[in-house]
């Protein structure tokens, strides 16, 4: 192998999925709560948005009581997202929490019950 692949590197997360029961409804959703441009048809692209990590997207993994893949997903007024997602058709999930030297963040689920984290810097 040449010296390039004989190389490894961490593989960064570069693409998500949501899967819906009601695309429509999911669709309209998310457009609305986080001003995605999501496509038409079967397969219904969201394209990278702005101001996103510029090394690609860190996560983590946790113990916990279900399995499940969880968006964090970066908003400017935390208290209005919450009631945006509310009058969206979503639930709160958690209450604002602010970690110890970081951002605030708080939870909320979809129509559908995903699980979503919102982050404020």
């Amino acid at each position: 192998m040449d010296d390039v692949t004989s190389r490894d590197w961490a593989r960064p997360v570069v693409y998500f999925e949501i899967q819906a029961h009601d695309a429509d409804l999911l669709s309209a959703f998310y457009s609305a709560m986080f001003n995605w441009d999501i496509g038409e048809g079967f397969i219904r692209q969201i394209p990278a948005g702005i101001g996103g990590p510029e090394n690609g997207i860190g996560g983590h993994i946790r113990q916990g009581n279900h399995s499940g893949v969880t968006l964090y997903i970066q908003v400017r007024d935390l208290a209005a997202s919450l009631a945006q997602a509310v009058s969206l058709g979503g639930a709160i999930t958690l209450e604002r929490f602010d970690v110890p030297g970081g951002a605030s963040i708080a939870g909320i689920a979809d129509p559908e019950g995903n699980a979503v984290t919102l982050v404020q810097q």
